[in-house]
């Protein structure tokens, strides 16, 4: 994320480059800590948005156990919406800064119009369809005759504001691209501290149950939606959200949805995975298991916040001293985003190990469901370090310009390792439900691995050999 202000000057013009943000001054650590801190901050409260829901559905004074179950059997078409908001927005704001960069203000307007309307009317399309097939979706991804009016009751109006919910993640990328670090994570503060206080509001003060945790997530994602768009269509704006630049051209939507693709494709498989490991642990287990992985997930997703943020913060900076040819700085930030990803993850998983039940009670208090956790937890999150491995080589492949690669090794985890094994494991040697838990832990060390000594074996090697051939002309 930049945390640069734009530079007032001509808008034809590239904006000059700044002391902060050339990354080969100064310590790599602190140049990836400076931006890791606003990172994981950003990213932090945008996963409060539904894990405040969780949070109150878990402590209903009745059935919150069926509830949080209800809500949890939704992940998968939650996350498929996700998914298509990435695919525009995050395959929009690249070529978008390229355009900036080269001074074609107009080509960046067309590419912000074209992505916004692609929002717009994707939103719109998901909304129709899913409401039309959420009944038979929802049983396929786990719901039971229990647990499916909750989940009905939280879909339903979640998928009301689904085009809420693109425009507020997709569009916010523009204005981060602009160079406004603080507006952009504004438009995610200002939703999720409303969603914080309606929730409570709507749950318990009005008697709405789970319809009124959608109900706040649904206005809260409309006010940071209005608020991004509010801003792009602004004078602040370095360029404006116009309708002239909103007729489709098919050379633009072509190139926005093929940058996209890689981060729809992460996200289709987190889908994926979601409504495997739901419809499995529906067979095998049951509701009370259904509602144990609505917690694992929950906490997983917390624990891996600073990890995302780390990563990410780390790319710019590889990226920038990979372009500069600063080869050993470039491995210098490989190190350190390995070291501090290790250590994190390594320090989550004792927490998690030792104190299983203070996590779980942010969640549930329901004393079958706690007991059920607790060692479903212990498996889950087994040699958690291991995920950060993977995602540290993916980060390194994404700066360097190897998308491919990140995205396949993405794909082996997910798609070829963690969905057949939760498919076989619980018929294997009496595992049932631990089956399920267990595949996490197996495709973390064997994904994380293969990343990780793929990335040592081909982008490290290449980085030591263009550091020796460029060491004669220093």
């Amino acid at each position: 994320m930049n945390t640069e202000q734009p530079q007032t000057q001509p808008r034809t013009q590239t904006p000059r480059r700044s002391g902060r943000s050339d990354f080969t001054q100064g310590s790599v650590s602190s140049n990836i800590l400076r931006l890791a801190g606003p990172m994981v901050v950003a990213q932090l409260i945008n996963v409060l948005y539904n894990i405040v829901d969780r949070m109150y559905i878990g402590h209903l004074p009745t059935a919150a156990g069926n509830a949080l179950t209800g809500v949890g059997v939704t992940f998968p078409l939650l996350t498929i919406i996700l998914a298509f908001a990435n695919l525009y927005g995050v395959g929009g704001t690249p070529l978008f800064s390229m355009a900036r960069g080269r001074g074609d203000n107009e080509e960046a307007a067309r590419i912000m119009g074209n992505t916004f309307v692609m929002l717009v009317s994707t939103g719109l399309v998901l909304t129709v369809l899913l409401l039309a097939a959420k009944r038979p979706l929802l049983f396929l991804f786990g719901a039971s005759e229990t647990t499916y009016p909750y989940a009905n009751d939280y879909l339903t109006i979640y998928l009301c504001g689904s085009v809420f919910v693109m425009l507020g993640l997709g569009m916010n990328n523009f204005i981060n691209a602009q160079g406004f670090a603080r507006i952009g994570m504004c438009t995610v503060l200002i939703g999720a501290v409303l969603n914080i206080l309606l929730d409570p509001l709507f749950i318990f003060v009005f008697d709405m149950g789970v319809r009124g945790a959608a109900l706040a997530t649904v206005l809260s994602q409309f006010v940071s939606a209005a608020w991004a768009v509010a801003f792009l269509r602004s004078p602040s704006s370095l360029l404006r959200l116009e309708r002239r630049w909103m007729a489709l051209r098919w050379p633009i939507l072509r190139r926005v949805v093929a940058l996209g693709f890689s981060s729809f494709v992460m996200n289709f498989t987190n889908s994926a995975v979601q409504s495997v490991c739901n419809a499995t642990l529906q067979i095998w287990g049951g509701d009370l298991y259904v509602g144990v992985m609505t917690v694992l997930n929950s906490v997983r997703e917390v624990a891996q916040t600073v990890v995302n943020g780390m990563t990410n913060a780390a790319q710019p900076v590889m990226s920038f001293n990979y372009g500069a040819r600063e080869y050993r700085r470039v491995r210098q930030g490989i190190v350190f985003t390995t070291g501090a990803c290790i250590l994190y993850t390594t320090a989550i998983w004792a927490l998690l190990f030792f104190f299983p039940r203070v996590f779980i009670l942010l969640f549930n208090e329901e004393p079958a469901l706690v007991e059920a956790c607790v060692p479903a937890m212990h498996i889950y999150f087994f040699g958690f370090f291991m995920m950060s491995l993977q995602m540290a080589g993916q980060a390194v492949s994404v700066a360097l310009g190897r998308s491919k690669q990140a995205t396949f090794f993405s794909l082996l985890r997910k798609a070829f390792i963690v969905i057949p094994l939760t498919l076989l494991l619980p018929g294997m040697f009496d595992l049932g439900v631990n089956g399920v838990f267990l595949a996490e832990p197996i495709s973390n060390f064997v994904g994380g691995a293969a990343c990780y000594l793929t990335m040592l074996f081909t982008v490290w090697r290449e980085l030591v050999r263009r550091e020796k051939e460029l060491a004669p002309a220093r």
